[in-house]
């Protein structure tokens, strides 16, 4: 009894982890890429009409573009004493 117990247990938390990993998935059309605190936020979406494979390589360019862009602007130098 204690065993069918433990079991109905797993399964349903199973399928809680299931249903909100399937609602993750879902949801996540747009990343939002962490700056500096002195840069806006760069938003990288994906076109939802592409297959997985395009997605990603979209994701991955706009991503690639942001750091490229963070990158390159000039650190602030902190005043000499």
């Amino acid at each position: 009894m204690r065993s069918i117990f433990g079991v109905l247990s797993l399964l349903v938390v199973l399928a809680i982890v299931g249903m909100l990993a399937k609602k993750q998935l879902g949801s996540v059309q747009e990343i939002k890429v962490p700056t500096s605190p002195g840069t806006p936020a760069v938003s990288i979406s994906a076109d939802p009409g592409a297959n997985v494979q395009q997605q990603s390589q979209q994701v991955q360019q706009q991503y690639k573009a942001a750091v490229e862009a963070a990158v390159q602007q000039p650190r602030p130098m902190p005043d000499e004493k």
